[in-house]
This record gives C-alpha cells, sequence and structure tokens, in this order.
C-alpha cells in the first residue's frame, strides 16, 4: 500500500456536520416550521454537499474510485485496501447530508402542496429533486449494495435488496420525468440555486431519462428483460444528446464542496496502465501529427517496445507492457491521450501541471536503478518519455527502481486539476455509448448501433477539441496494446502475438520479443478482444475519462469490460489473497475490488439493519463481493 498524504479538511459552517451514529437516517430535519422552509434550498445543499468536499473528494472520488476505475495508478480497491475512516466519513455524510436534505426537500414540497401554499413551480421542483435523489441513492448502492429505499419515517429504516433499489429507482425517475412541466416559468434568481441546469425542466428531464438509461443497462447480464423494457422507454423519449445539456458543475478554487475533486495538490493523479494500453496504437493517429515539431524528434518507431531493465521492472503481470521502459514516445496513440495527460518534462505546455506547488517532484525527470548496495546502475532522464508501470508489490525489484516517481510519468492535465472545469456527472457520449450497446443487443433504440458508436466518440472528441482526427481514427483497423481497434466493421481478432524490438537496457544491445496481447478471461474466456461490445466499452472509457470513474468501475464489474491488468505480485498481496504467482497471467473477479464494505460501527448502532443488508448481499461484507448486477465469477 502506497504512503498516502491525508490532512483533514477544513469545510465551510454551513457544510460541517458530523455523524457517529447511522441512526441519524432516521432524523426528521424539517420539524421546525415547515412553511418557512424553502425545497429549492435543499436541492441546492445536496447537490452541492454531493460534489464532495476536499476531505471526501480525495479518499472516495480519487483514492476509491479512479483506482477502482483505472484512472490512476493508487493500489487501494484494485490490489483489496479500503479504508474503514474514509469509508465511514463518506456514508455518513451521504446519509446525515447529502440525502437527509433532498428527502426533506421532497417532504416540504409535498407539505406545501397538501396545505396549498405551493408555489407554481414547487411540484417541479419535487421532481427534479427526485431525479437527484435517485442518482445519489444509485451512487450509494453502487459502492455498498443494500441500501434503505425508505428512510426518514421516524423509525429504523428497512435494507433492501440490489435489486429492489434499482426496481424503485427505474421507477422514480420514470414517473418524476413524466411529471415535470417543461411550461412553467420560474421567477428571477431561481435558476441560482441549481448548479447543474439553473432549473431547466427540459435539461432535467433529459437528464432523468439517461439516468434511466445507464441503470437499465446497469441490469443486462443479470435482468436482461427488465433492462431492455425500462432502456426502450427511456430511449424513446428525450435524452442527453448534446454537450450542451451534459450533467455538469462548475468546480472553484475554494476550500468547499465546489472545490476540484481532483484538486488535492499531494495527488499525483498519473496515467493508468489500463488507459495507456488502451490507448497506445489505437486509432492510427501519429504522434508526429499531434505534436510539435521540436518534439518528433522522441517518437520512436511502431514496433518497438522500450529498454529492458528485468532486474528493476516486475513482469510478475499480465500488464502486455511489463518489463520494459519506453525512453521516448508512441509512433502511435489514441489524439485525446495529449489532451488529458501531459508529457514529462514538458514544461512549456501550458497546461502541464506542477503539482505539489511546494515541491520540484513533477519537474524532476531523472531518477536512478539502483544495485543491491544501492549504486547507481544507471541514470534515466524520463523527460519526454511515455510509460505507465503497474501498481501491485515489484518486491526487490521495485526497492531498487526510483523511476517510478512524479516528474517521469505522464500526469492529469492541469486543467482538471485547477478547479476551473465542470465536473461531469453524465455526458452526451455515455448516451450515444449505451444506445450502441442496446443496438449490440438487439433492443429497439432510436439508431444504429455503428451511428451511435460513432457519434459518442464524435461527443468525446469535440468535447476534448481534436475533432480534427475524427474523420481517420473512425476508420483505423490498428489495433492497440490489448487488441481492439476502432473501425465498427473490423472485428478480426488479432494475433496471438506481436513481434517488437527492444535494447537491454545494461547494454544497449538489440533484442526482439514476441508479445502476448493479454487474454482477458472473464470475458468470453479471453477468446475475444474485438468485437463490437469491447469496441463500445473501451471508447466509453476513454471518453468517461477521468470525470467517471465510478461508472468505469461498474461497467468492469458488469462485464469485465475493458481489460484491466493485474497489479504485481513479485511479493502476494496481503488484500488480494486469490492472485498469486501462479495464476497473475488470468483475470478473476476476485482479483478486483467489487464494492466498499460498510463502516464497522454500522453493525454496532444498528444491527438489526446491518443483518438485513448482509442477508440481501448474498455473501460476507467484503471487499471482493459482487453486487446481484455484477459478474459473480
Amino acid at each position: 500500500m502506497k504512503k498516502i498524504v491525508k490532512k483533514t479538511a477544513l469545510l465551510l459552517s454551513l457544510l460541517m456536520f458530523s455523524c457517529s451514529d447511522f441512526e441519524e437516517i432516521n432524523v426528521d430535519p424539517v420539524a421546525a416550521n415547515e412553511n418557512q422552509v424553502q425545497i429549492e434550498y435543499f436541492i441546492n445543499n445536496s447537490i452541492g454537499g454531493a460534489q464532495q468536499d476536499p476531505h471526501i473528494g480525495e479518499r472516495v472520488f480519487v483514492l476509491y474510485w479512479k483506482d477502482a476505475g483505472r484512472m490512476d495508478r493508487i493500489g487501494t480497491l484494485s490490489e483489496g485496501f479500503q479504508s474503514d475512516g474514509w469509508t465511514s466519513d463518506y456514508y455518513n455524510r451521504y446519509v446525515s447530508k447529502w440525502l437527509n436534505d433532498i428527502n426533506s426537500g421532497i417532504k416540504i414540497a409535498d407539505t406545501h402542496i397538501d396545505s396549498g401554499i405551493d408555489k407554481e413551480y414547487t411540484a417541479n421542483l419535487k421532481q427534479v429533486a427526485r431525479i437527484w435523489r435517485a442518482y445519489l441513492m444509485s451512487e450509494m448502492s453502487d459502492n455498498f449494495g443494500p441500501i434503505p429505499i425508505q428512510g426518514f419515517k421516524g423509525k429504523n429504516p428497512e435494507y433492501s435488496s440490489v435489486k429492489d433499489v434499482y426496481y424503485y429507482l427505474l421507477s422514480e425517475l420514470k414517473e418524476a420525468a413524466s411529471e415535470l412541466n417543461a411550461s412553467i416559468i420560474n421567477p428571477s434568481g431561481l435558476e441560482k440555486l441549481d448548479p447543474a441546469y439553473g432549473y431547466d425542466y427540459t435539461k432535467w428531464k433529459k437528464y432523468a431519462n439517461s439516468l434511466r438509461m445507464r441503470l437499465a443497462m446497469r441490469l443486462s447480464e443479470v435482468d436482461p428483460a427488465k433492462a431492455q423494457q425500462e432502456f426502450e422507454n427511456a430511449v424513446s423519449d428525450m435524452y442527453i444528446a448534446s454537450l450542451a445539456d451534459n450533467f455538469k458543475v462548475q468546480e472553484i478554487d475554494d476550500w468547499n464542496s465546489y472545490g476540484g475533486v481532483m484538486a488535492r495538490q499531494w495527488n499525483n493523479q498519473y496515467l493508468s496502465p489500463t488507459l495507456n494500453n488502451i490507448m497506445i496504437g489505437l486509432g492510427g493517429i501519429t504522434s508526429q501529427d499531434l505534436l510539435p515539431v521540436d518534439q518528433h524528434t522522441n517518437i520512436k518507431p511502431a514496433n518497438y517496445i522500450g529498454l529492458k531493465f528485468e532486474d528493476h521492472f516486475t513482469t510478475m503481470t499480465n500488464d502486455p507492457s511489463a518489463g520494459f521502459w519506453f525512453d521516448g514516445l508512441h509512433s502511435t496513440i489514441d489524439p485525446r491521450a495529449y489532451e488529458m495527460y501531459k508529457i514529462p518534462g514538458d514544461f512549456d505546455d501550458p497546461d502541464f501541471n506542477t503539482y505539489p506547488s511546494w515541491s520540484d517532484a513533477a519537474t524532476t525527470t531523472k531518477r536512478d536503478l539502483l544495485d543491491d548496495a544501492d549504486n547507481v546502475v544507471v541514470e534515466i532522464d524520463a523527460a519526454f518519455t511515455w510509460n505507465a508501470p503497474t501498481t501491485g508489490d515489484w518486491g526487490a525489484k521495485g526497492s531498487k527502481n526510483r523511476l517510478r516517481y512524479a516528474g517521469t510519468l505522464p500526469r492529469l492535465s492541469n486543467k482538471y486539476r485547477n478547479s476551473t472545469a465542470e465536473r461531469v456527472f453524465f455526458a452526451s457520449w455515455e448516451s450515444y455509448f449505451l444506445i450502441a450497446e442496446a443496438a449490440v443487443r438487439g433492443w429497439s433504440v432510436p439508431m444504429g448501433g455503428q451511428a451511435a458508436y460513432e457519434q459518442g466518440i464524435n461527443e468525446s472528441f469535440t468535447h476534448l477539441n481534436v475533432s480534427s482526427h475524427l474523420s481517420s481514427y473512425l476508420t483505423s483497423q490498428d489495433y492497440n496494446r490489448v487488441g481492439t481497434s476502432v473501425s465498427w466493421g473490423h472485428v478480426i481478432e488479432p494475433p496471438t502475438t506481436i513481434s517488437m524490438n527492444y535494447i537491454d537496457g545494461y547494454t544497449s544491445s538489440p533484442g526482439s520479443v514476441n508479445v502476448n496481447y493479454p487474454e482477458n478471461t472473464i470475458y468470453k474466456g479471453g477468446t475475444v478482444k474485438n468485437d463490437l461490445l469491447t469496441k463500445i466499452i473501451t471508447q466509453k472509457y476513454i471518453a468517461q475519462t477521468p470525470w467517471l470513474p465510478l461508472e468505469a468501475w461498474s461497467d468492469h464489474r458488469r462485464l469485465g469490460l475493458p481489460f484491466f491488468e493485474n497489479p504485481a505480485v513479485e511479493n502476494l498481496l496481503p488484500d488480494l489473497p486469490a492472485l498469486n504467482s501462479g495464476n497473475f497471467m488470468t483475470n478473476n473477479v476476485k482479483f478486483y475490488g467489487q464494492r466498499l464494505k460498510y463502516p464497522s460501527d454500522f453493525p454496532n448502532n444498528v444491527p438489526n439493519g446491518y443483518q438485513q443488508a448482509v442477508n440481501h448481499l448474498g455473501g460476507n461484507d467484503a471487499v471482493h463481493t459482487p453486487l446481484w448486477w455484477a459478474k459473480q465469477e
């Protein structure tokens, strides 16, 4: 487990709240004069709080979700580790603040309507609150599993199965969307209390239907009839179909809930090996076309895999790039790579991120490989190179390797880290990739699978300002490092191996090696790498980076896609006992964290509720117990 700096969050007094007792879920927060409170304030507080303040954001979005979704290389859930303290903070904030606020808003709306003091827009705000509550509950269930459907009733809530939670959420979204009245004109100023859509009810309806599409697709493997029924009904109405309709919230440079969710300076936000292997070679766009002329000398041939350092780089993983250090830039790469991540040493790039500001770590590109006596074997300058080593335990090789550090690896672009971006909760590209998957499954959808797939890529390219490369990209039949191509019509499987040249890092002698495309054995037994579903999820994964790691994690739990490399096991990982030196070239759901354990104070404070939750879970309250909708083995 890596050393992770932890700091106590400083929160605005408005957001400060402590909750150590799970029975907070039963507290009625509006027992005071209900005529004096307004639903819009509760909605605003709930949406704002769920942006995750610096304390929660670092622990949940970065250290949990980005690691589990393989959008960073950290080593928490990807290695079976979770912190009870982090989990408790998140769970309690969700229960006592975010969900509490949104339920309070709904209760206030009902009270105002029943007493006849409602405003013209009150009913609409109630539907908005129901839609947002559905998202919050889906987020919570996708992390833990069984949760209460009906809380805040003045009695201990019943914990429901994941199936019942999903059925409830799908019903809520359908009803709320149908009851929104887009003709209602809001009073001036109301829009300021909705940080996502400014109470544009048409956009909220689109979000409700797109969210319903997402949740319906979550059931595709375990409950296909229900999934199809709900998806087809949702997609027949309006949904998020353009970037202008994205559900997104503006971040601000401040230490509150709207501070950038990836802005903590002590997190390096590295390129992950998963994303790296997906992007290398994908789409056939050359680095020469993507980079300025003065960087072209750093570009290596297409059949070159790098410097071989067998005493310093682990090979105890099924990462196809394992064992090598790439001493340059790749011949071809997905054009979004250089927009999202920045090349080590490229300090002239205005989007290069130099966090932490109190250290020169990000700008130090020269690092050493040592021998057993800590003497320098070779010094390597990582400037203008492109690498993403695996996580895990590298054993003695790792202790002698000083190269895998902040200034030597591609890091997330500054635009995602300086609290000036809009955090995306749902984007148009996801709608199209969901439609493409539905089409492949034979469901009734408003456009063909290829058209939806290519439009999803188009939305992502437009978002990242690389549309000039779209036409060539869409027709590319080049395989990436895991054997997948872009072209919809190209479903020929890659060869088993590909011959690559390398240079011995110690002697400078050239050599060649047959590099295997990895076998993703949890998807169709590892025999399929380039079918339509793999293409769709590959593109969805790239497009969702870096804003939607929870959704990427959920896709992988549901399908086993995209390919997730195993962490290194030079030594066994204590929190990942199923992975060992005899099976690391295979994939298994037990090799990846599947959920968060409930906080430790839950069984003590609410023993009956805890027992209900575990019974519904269908397994132990453990990180490796799959959720109902996920692959079970």
